[in-house]
């Protein structure tokens, strides 16, 4: 038996020092919640990205778990779970979080932004910090907008080209002030119902027709019980990333500052593979016998006059100012 020497059990000490720092004792696990499919792009971006991110560069100190499809409740539940230290975090809709903050529902009004860039430029500005005024008292923080697209309308009907197309038409949509404001105003029938239980309701035909976008008519598979899509862009919807702010309270700098690097990775990385996503699922919509219409210039303009009436709606809840900021973005 060779004899172990002083450098040896230098070596070895090494080598143990470094393993026990390349990965570090847990110290701080996140249960993240979404209400899409596991199958969806966002949460496949989410998962390669921000979890891969936080946990290589917190050295193991914090661990990410992925709950997908609802396992967490729904957005609602999501929401009540971070300001009870239950959820850590979510990627939920912007609008439901206009229950803790109003001005949230700035960017729930229809044709907000002219395109994704103009988006960008008024998310990635001073509204965050606007809307964490509102938000950090009631136990939720805004980490950032995350790509998710412009919302389409889907039926199994009929073309949608023109408002009056709509009349009468049961939609599903989200429990948002502006959104059912607006399908009121086009005549449609706006009947929330949760995102989990979208496809079963338009299988039992509880609900006519539905919106979301591009990516999640996909990977929710709602095209198998939808024949038509028409390309109406009606509301910029972006993927607002939170956490639970007691839960972040609780995390020393260092990893306060991993979490932030983190989600703005998320949220470059999103954005820049849902452009790409969105375009190919298109093609994949029409192989698969789906008629997707594009609104002439002349027709949206008809959608557009109609929204016009949300913004009066929803001017004292979130603020002329606030309108004015945002929608400055266009010019």
């Amino acid at each position: 038996m060779k004899k172990i020497t002083g450098m040896t059990i230098l070596a070895i000490l090494f080598v143990t020092m470094a393993f026990g720092t390349a990965f570090a004792k847990e110290e701080f696990r996140i249960k993240f919640g979404y209400s899409a499919t596991d199958k969806e792009n966002n949460f496949k971006v989410f998962e390669s990205v921000f979890k891969k991110y936080v946990e290589e560069a917190s050295k193991g100190r914090i661990v990410v778990d992925l709950y997908p499809n609802a396992q967490l409740g729904g957005e609602r539940q999501m929401l009540e779970g971070m300001t009870l230290g239950t959820v850590e975090m979510a990627m939920l809709s912007p609008g439901i979080a206009g229950s803790l903050s109003p001005k949230f529902q700035v960017l729930d009004l229809p044709y907000l932004f002219k395109d994704n860039f103009t988006a960008y430029k008024a998310l990635d500005g001073k509204l965050v910090d606007i809307l964490n005024e509102q938000l950090n008292p009631k136990g939720v923080r805004l980490l950032g907008f995350a790509e998710n697209g412009f919302r389409e309308i889907t039926n199994n009907a009929k073309v949608i080209k023109t408002p009056a197309d709509l009349k009468g038409i049961k939609i599903r949509v989200q429990p948002i002030p502006a959104h059912l404001a607006l399908f009121k105003a086009l005549g449609a029938n706006p009947t929330p119902v949760d995102f989990g239980e979208l496809y079963t309701a338009l299988l039992q035909k509880t609900v006519d027709a539905q919106e979301n976008p591009i990516t999640l008519i996909y990977s929710s598979k709602l095209y198998e019980v939808q024949k038509y899509i028409s390309m109406t862009d009606h509301v910029y919807a972006p993927s607002a990333l939170f956490i639970s702010e007691g839960f972040y309270k609780k995390l020393p700098d260092d990893l306060k500052k991993v979490l932030m690097v983190g989600a703005k990775k998320f949220r470059d990385a999103s954005r820049k593979s849902q452009q790409k996503a969105s375009k190919d699922l298109i093609v994949q919509l029409k192989k698969a016998g789906v008629n997707v219409y594009y609104l002439t210039p002349q027709e949206k303009k008809a959608f557009m006059d109609v929204a016009r009436t949300v913004y009066k709606t929803m001017e004292p809840v979130v603020g002329a100012d606030l309108i004015a900021l945002v929608t400055s973005y266009n010019k």
